[in-house]
């Protein structure tokens, strides 16, 4: 039995880069699937290209912990900066999510006239910006020293932000803009779906600020699918493709793991996957006590794939909000991505696009094997002739490939019936998964734990975890 110092189970953002960062120890990384990445990867379906799920990157930029962590492996992205991070559709209204406030807040005053929106949106920028620059981001628990330490960044933050750590969402935008139109309401809750798995209604200032400033960063285009950046940050990286963990059991100080293929003791584990799937690969009951105490999260993903023949130039992002709900979502709400016309390898075939709006985890694997099948092109046939009455020019004969997924294709493939965790207020935080666990040597990281979704909040869960690891304070 081979031993080792460390092994991660799970290749998403948080795995690949936690992997990364200690590629000089001892260390395996195992991956199910052939392709990694997880909800980051890219797969291949009859001949053409797609991004599972993520195909947006933000937070690489100077002084930000993203670049910090590529710089640190040695990694320079192929990627490109896009002027328009997102073009936000509601009807008549459009407004063009970019860098530049100024321009930004002239489309939103032309779309929802509000005399308060400069206050409004340059609190939101303000709070994000100080957020970055904090210098004691930490969160841990089960030993005196951790909460020693999440203590003190509760004080950095109550020092820095005050009072306003305290406030609601939903109650900042009504102190300050007052009682908006549904419309501009939406187009708030739409982008904070994206970026924290939550409308403002159950989430803090601090969660609000940090999920509609993201476009106030650079945000960019990763040439070739999101799964060659995943594929980049891995190069030196001793990976196990197409093998799964089976069980794992607690010896000693060490962890035993079975695979599909073998067996393999080390003396530090990190869990990759959802925490409310890690509790199946334990039997000790303890531990699967410890996850049990995780509500599960049931949001998850419907999403559709397209292989389009056009000659016309798209943008990379766009987010379409309408009146009503989609069929069998949870979300108004679609958002598309288009490839690069010139990408080499998503663009083989035609544009590749990822087309995804929330729905409920449990709605899909509760339903009948005919009813599923229904239901899932109901909802794909709505969503496509919704992106069709926006983009006239595409016809749809244009449309190449279509197909779509639910939680129950992603479970398949990914081992998760959900998306994402749950956002992070001032008052649930204690009650969060944490990356370090009760048990020594057994971690936690990705989406599901601190700190949350995206590039930026896992890479924080990641530089949480790597000073962990390696004894950092």
């Amino acid at each position: 039995m081979k031993s080792l110092d460390l092994v991660v189970v799970g290749s998403g953002i948080g795995g690949s880069l936690i992997a990364a960062l200690n590629k000089d120890k001892g260390h395996l990384l195992f991956e199910k699937e052939k392709n990694p990445g997880g909800c980051a990867s890219t797969f291949k379906h009859a001949g053409s290209f797609y991004n599972t799920g993520a195909t947006t990157l933000a937070g690489y930029e100077q002084g930000h912990i993203l670049k910090k962590h590529f710089d640190k492996i040695g990694l320079d992205p192929n990627i490109e900066k896009s002027d328009i991070a997102i073009r936000v559709v509601q009807g008549d209204h459009i407004v063009n999510r970019t860098k530049d406030f100024e321009y930004f807040l002239e489309k939103i005053e032309e779309n929802y006239p509000n005399k308060n929106n400069r206050v409004f949106w340059q609190k939101l920028k303000s709070i994000d910006q100080k957020f970055w620059e904090l210098k004691k981001i930490y969160y841990g628990k089960y030993s005196l020293k951790r909460y020693i330490k999440t203590l003190s960044f509760v004080q950095e933050l109550l020092y820095v932000f005050g009072l306003d750590i305290f406030k609601s969402a939903q109650g900042f935008i009504k102190d300050i803009l007052g009682e908006i139109p549904k419309d501009y309401l939406d187009f708030i809750d739409a982008q904070l779906m994206i970026t924290v798995q939550s409308t403002s209604k159950d989430i803090s200032l601090l969660s609000l600020a940090l999920g509609l400033s993201y476009p106030f960063h650079d945000v960019f285009y990763v040439n070739g699918g999101m799964g060659s950046l995943i594929e980049d940050i891995l190069k030196d990286i001793n990976i196990k493709r197409k093998e799964e963990i089976k069980k794992i059991i607690k010896k000693g100080d060490s962890w035993i793991l079975k695979s599909t293929e073998g067996e393999y003791r080390s003396k530090n584990l990190v869990l990759n996957t959802s925490v409310y799937n890690c509790r199946e690969l334990f039997e000790d009951q303890d531990i699967r006590k410890y996850y049990d105490s995780f509500s599960f999260s049931d949001q998850s993903a419907f999403v559709v794939y397209i292989s389009l023949d056009s000659s016309e130039q798209f943008l990379e992002h766009y987010q379409f909000i309408f009146n009503t709900p989609l069929p069998n979502c949870i979300s108004n709400s679609f958002f598309v991505s288009f490839s690069k016309k010139d990408d080499p390898v998503l663009s083989k075939n035609g544009y590749s696009i990822t087309i995804s709006t929330h729905t409920k985890a449990i709605f899909w694997k509760l339903l009948s094997k005919e009813k599923y099948r229904q239901e899932k092109e109901r909802t794909m046939n709505h969503i496509v002739s919704r992106f069709l009455e926006y983009f006239t020019s595409v016809k749809k004969e244009n449309i190449i490939k279509c197909f779509s997924a639910t939680s129950f294709t992603f479970n398949r493939y990914i081992n998760r019936y959900n998306c994402g965790g749950k956002a992070i207020g001032f008052n649930n935080i204690m009650q969060l998964p944490s990356n370090n666990t009760p048990f020594k040597g057994l971690y936690n990281v990705g989406d599901t734990a601190f700190a949350g979704q995206g590039w930026p909040g896992i890479a924080l869960g990641v530089d949480v975890l790597n000073r962990e690891l390696n004894g950092i304070d």
